[in-house]
């Protein structure tokens, strides 16, 4: 009986195990391109556009 509880509540965990690591993942993705972005165009009049 105790295997099947821990079977249940791994079940119910995984979900949201994987969809908080694939927004970490996305977040620090995001963190990256922005900063190579900001990089790239360094200087130009565009990003005082930028909010």
């Amino acid at each position: 009986m105790p295997g099947a509880i821990v079977l249940v509540v791994i079940l119910l965990g995984f979900p949201i195990v994987v969809g908080l690591s694939t927004a970490a993942l996305a977040g620090v993705i995001g963190h990256f391109l922005n900063k190579d972005a900001e990089i790239r165009h360094e200087g130009s009049e565009l990003l005082e556009t930028n909010i």
